[in-house]
C-alpha cells in the first residue's frame, strides 16, 4: 500500500531523503518541545513534503498539531509532492482523476487502483495506473481486481470502457476468492457465489450462475455508451451495491453481500479493449 519511492529533495549521508526528513522532524519536534514552543506548520509541511505514504501515517499519529497539518488541507504542498512522486504524469495531466478534486483524494485513488498482481495473465495495467488493457486472446474472460478490498464503510468508484464492450462487459464486486480467467466469452464476474456483476451488454444483474433479473428495473433501459462513467456504491453496512450513471441514482442491485473483504473488479472479453476504474472514497451523500 507504501506509495511509490520517488525524489523529492537531496539527501543526506548515512540515509534516504525520506528517512533523514524523518530524523529532521522527529529532533526538531523533541527541541521544540523540550523548549516549550511548537514548530510552525509551514515548516512541518515542509519537512512532511519529502516523505511517502507509509512515513506520512506514522507521523499524523505523533501529535495533534502534526495530524492537523497532515490532513488539514488536502492540497498542500505535502500531497502535491507525493501526487507528483507516485503518480504518472498522464493521471495528472489527463481527465482520469477529473472528479477527484484534491491531491490526497488522487493519492489515494491510486492505492485503491487496479492490482497489477491480482489480475488475468491476459490483461495489463497500463503506466497510467487505472486503465486495465485486454489482449487480443481467443476464447478468453479476463478480469481485475483492485489493490484494497472493503469490510466496512460505504465506498464509491467510477468505471468506464474505452473500448468496444463485446458481448460480455461486467462491472461489480469480488471476494479474494473468484477467479480471474477463465475459458471462453462469458459474464466471469457473478459466475460464482464468490462476485456479483451487472453486464453492461444486455443490463443483467449476475450472482452465483445466476441472472437476477435486469437493471435498471426500468422500461426501455438505456444501452451503456463507451466512455459513459459509472459510479458504484458499495455500502458495507447495510450489505449492498448500488450504481449511479451521470449522478442519477440507478437503485440498489444487489442487496444481503456477505461480511467479508470485498473488492471493486470487471471483466471483459474484447480484445484490445480498456478499461478505467479510479476510486472516489465516500459517496456523495456522506
Amino acid at each position: 500500500m507504501a506509495a511509490a519511492a520517488g525524489g523529492g529533495g537531496g539527501g543526506g549521508v548515512g540515509g534516504t531523503p525520506s528517512s533523514v526528513a524523518v530524523a529532521a522532524a522527529a529532533a526538531a519536534a523533541t527541541a521544540a518541545n523540550a523548549g516549550g514552543w511548537r514548530l510552525p506548520g509551514r515548516v512541518l509541511e515542509f519537512v512532511f513534503s519529502y516523505l511517502e505514504l507509509r512515513e506520512l501515517r506514522s507521523c499524523a499519529l505523533v501529535c495533534k498539531l502534526w495530524c492537523r497539518v497532515l490532513h488539514g488541507d488536502e492540497n498542500s504542498e505535502v500531497w502535491r509532492s507525493l501526487a507528483a512522486r507516485s503518480l504518472a504524469e498522464e493521471a495528472l495531466r489527463t481527465d482520469i482523476l477529473c472528479n477527484v478534486p484534491t491531491y490526497k483524494g488522487k493519492v489515494r485513488a491510486f492505492q485503491h487502483a487496479f492490482s497489477t498482481n491480482d489480475c488475468s495473465r491476459n490483461v495489463y495495467i497500463k503506466k497510467n495506473g487505472f486503465t486495465l488493457h485486454r489482449n487480443p486472446i481467443a476464447q478468453s474472460t479476463d478480469g481485475a481486481r483492485t489493490k484494497i478490498g472493503f469490510s466496512e464503510g460505504r465506498h464509491a468508484w467510477e468505471v468506464w470502457w474505452e473500448g468496444p464492450l463485446g458481448t460480455v462487459a461486467v462491472i461489480g464486486i469480488a471476494t479474494k476468492r473468484a477467479p480471474m480467467q477463465c475459458q471462453g466469452y462469458v459474464a466471469l464476474l457473478g459466475s460464482d457465489d464468490q462476485s456479483w456483476g451487472w453486464n453492461l451488454v444486455d443490463n443483467n444483474l449476475l450472482h452465483n450462475g445466476e441472472v437476477n433479473g435486469s437493471f435498471p428495473q426500468c422500461n426501455n433501459a438505456p444501452k451503456y455508451q463507451i466512455g459513459e462513467r459509472i459510479r458504484v456504491i458499495l455500502d458495507m453496512e447495510d450489505k449492498t451495491l448500488a450504481f449511479e450513471r451521470g449522478y442519477e441514482f440507478l437503485g440498489v442491485a444487489f442487496r444481503g453481500l456477505p461480511k467479508t473483504c470485498l473488492y471493486p473488479a470487471v471483466s471483459a472479453v474484447y480484445g484490445n479493449t480498456e478499461v478505467t476504474l479510479v476510486y472516489l472514497g465516500k459517496p456523495l451523500d456522506g
